[in-house]
Order: structure tokens, then sequence, then C-alpha cells
């Protein structure tokens, strides 16, 4: 399979899984996938949308990709049910992680700029949302084989902390619409750290679960970086860039609550 040139987005959705697997569906992927597909395609990425995958084909899709060259930068998504370390295919096998991003460290792509999103829970625990002086989730917290698997000139953002579930509702997952919120609404312009924090505080200071066990608990997302310069993955050269952020309307804007279930 061939592929442009120009800065590529593949995006894998699990939302159905097959009939013997004991992993129920997820409600609001189609939505998340939508959301996302126009949000890099108005930032200029070609972008490719492969859904209900099985496992193997979540490893051919990534390892293809990595394999093509690419003249600006790469942004993968991924979003099923999950573990720490892993997601699941349609037929329920596991994918690690560690194993995707360490296809980026090749000849192709080591040398670029990749940014990938996770949307899937790493843990039962949920979030209180206790405030905590703490220094950002470190490799010793989230699984060495994992950090050390991320390549250079890469960030990673998880919707959630290690060992902690994530929110999906029916119109999508809260990390994941928030990010393209985001994007939409002038965050394309920032460096991608400063992008990704505000996205951070802002989920982690506006969002609260409702519903039955979940009601009032809280998401917090993580960041791994081994970024060397600033990545500016979103600013499309051939666009107008007259609009601006507008950071503190972005940050203080509330949420629409809904029932809320584990990712």
């Amino acid at each position: 399979m061939s592929f442009s040139s120009g800065s590529r987005a593949l995006i894998v959705s699990v939302s159905r899984f097959y009939p013997d697997v004991e992993l129920s569906a997820r409600p609001g992927t189609a939505r998340d996938t939508q959301k996302l597909h126009r949000a890099l395609c108005s930032r200029g990425f070609s972008t490719r949308i492969l859904n209900d995958p099985d496992a193997a084909e979540i490893h051919e899709a990534f390892k293809s990709d990595s394999e093509q060259a690419v003249d600006g930068c790469f942004v993968g998504v991924i979003s099923s049910h999950g573990e720490e370390g892993l997601v699941f295919g349609a037929d329920g096998r596991p994918v690690q992680l560690s194993k995707i991003y360490s296809y980026f460290g090749g000849p192709k792509m080591a040398a670029k700029n990749k940014l990938f999103l996770i949307q899937a829970c790493r843990g039962h625990l949920l979030d209180d949302g206790v405030e905590l002086e703490t220094d950002s989730v470190g490799c010793e917290d989230s699984g060495l084989s994992e950090c050390a698997s991320v390549p250079p000139n890469t960030v990673v953002m998880y919707a959630t902390a290690p060992g902690y579930g994530a929110f999906m509702n029916w119109t999508g997952s809260i990390f994941l619409q928030t990010f393209c919120t985001f994007l939409e609404d002038g965050g394309a312009e920032l460096e991608v750290t400063h992008l990704l924090t505000r996205i951070s505080h802002h989920i982690a200071h506006h969002f609260s679960a409702r519903g039955g066990k979940l009601q009032g608990k809280k998401e917090m997302p993580c960041i791994i970086s081994r970024l060397t310069t600033d990545f500016y993955p979103f600013i499309d050269s051939g666009k107008n860039k007259s609009f601006r952020l507008l950071a503190t309307e972005l940050l203080d804007r509330p949420y629409t609550i809904r029932k809320n279930s584990i990712s």
C-alpha cells in the first residue's frame, strides 16, 4: 500500500468485538472517529481509518505506516478497551503498545516527529480527583519497557494515568472529543506539548463523570515526551493563520456532562 508523502494520520477504532469476546461494545467510538477525521483533514493530514480491526490488523497497519516515507509528521490514534501497556483488537487479543511504538524507530520514521493518542483504560481504578503536588508520571510508573520503546522525536498522550479507567459515553470519549475541540478552536497553532498540557488541564478541572458508582469520578491524561525540538504538527502552511488561541476561554469552558461509562 502506498501513502501520500505529506503529514499522515492513522485512526484505529474498535467499537464492537467478536461475539465470543467478553468485551462490551463502546458507544461513541464512531463520533470520535468522525470528529478526529474532520479535525485532522482540515489541518492538511492524509487520514486513514481502520474500524474494528483484529490484533494482527492493528500491528500490520502501524508497521506498514512506519515503513513509508513522510515529509511532514505522523499522528497515530488508537481507541479500544485496554489494560496497562496494551489495547485489545476486535478479536479480544492484546496489542502491546511498546511494539507499536517500536515500529517507528526504523530508518523511515526515526527522525520524523510523531504523536500518538491512546484512548483506552490502563487499569480498573477510578480517580476521585484528590489534588496532589507531584511530578509528571515517569517511566517507573507507566512501565519501563513501554517508555523505552517510545522512539526519539515522539510524544504519546494517554487518556488516563497508569492503573486508571478512561471514560466514554454515547457522544464520544472525553479525551478525544476535547482534543478535537481544542484543534478546532485555535489550539492547532500551539506547540504540541503546550497543546496537550492545556487539554490535560481542561479535562482534569472541568470533567466529572455522572451515573451510579462513577458519579463524580475524574480523568487525568498522561503525557510521555521524547521530543528533541519544538513540534507544531497542526499548523497547515496552506491555510490562513489569522486565528489565535483564546487560552483562558478554552480552559474555563464547562462541559455539558452526560452519563458516562468506562472505555
